[in-house]
């Protein structure tokens, strides 16, 4: 909640891909190391966060994207992915199976501190404990303190290493992981 403004956590629909698109464009550069270009973050927008894609996404029935929403404006989102990774980092370095990714966790700059993030954790917890999941896993870049601090108070705790390909840069992510 933002100065006493509710904000409601829901699935998200068709209709909501251009704010989703938009929001996007704006939160992953916040997350990204100092070293990451602009261009690169935004060939990396273009390629994965487009609003073509986000429409893939929200149809796709092995994923589930939420949405935090303000009065009318979407103020965060986060997208879980069922199924194996195919990145055999990733795979060596998880521990619980079934999993679940926590693909993206964003919200808005405006609404940091204000709980935002913390109900889209709550509720995207509880979706991947309504998919059977035994545990959750995530990567975040090694550079991002406050991302790490954040999973971590959320129960994530490093298990492994991975790369991220942003662009034309290859990031070094830690692979985090929590049981449900």
């Amino acid at each position: 909640m933002l100065a006493g403004v509710p904000v409601e956590i829901r699935p998200a629909q068709a209709t909501d891909v251009e704010a989703l698109a938009r929001l996007a464009a704006l939160t992953f550069p916040l997350a990204c190391p100092p070293g990451s270009t602009a261009q690169d973050q935004q060939a990396f927008i273009d390629a994965v966060l487009s609003p073509e894609r986000f429409a893939d996404y929200v149809a796709d029935q092995q994923r589930v994207v939420l949405v935090a929403q303000s009065d009318d404006d979407l103020v965060g989102y986060t997208m879980l992915v069922a199924g194996e990774p195919a990145d055999p980092d990733v795979r060596a370095a998880l521990t619980i199976a079934p999993t679940i990714e926590l693909s993206k966790c964003y919200v808005h700059p405006d609404h940091h501190g204000a709980g935002t993030a913390a109900a889209l954790m709550d509720r995207s917890l509880d979706e991947g404990r309504a998919r059977t999941a035994g545990g959750m896993w995530l990567g975040v870049n090694q550079l991002n303190a406050r991302a790490r601090r954040f999973y971590e108070r959320h129960g994530f705790a490093v298990v492994g290493v991975k790369h991220f390909q942003v662009g034309g840069r290859l990031e070094d992510d830690y692979v985090l992981e929590r049981a449900l």
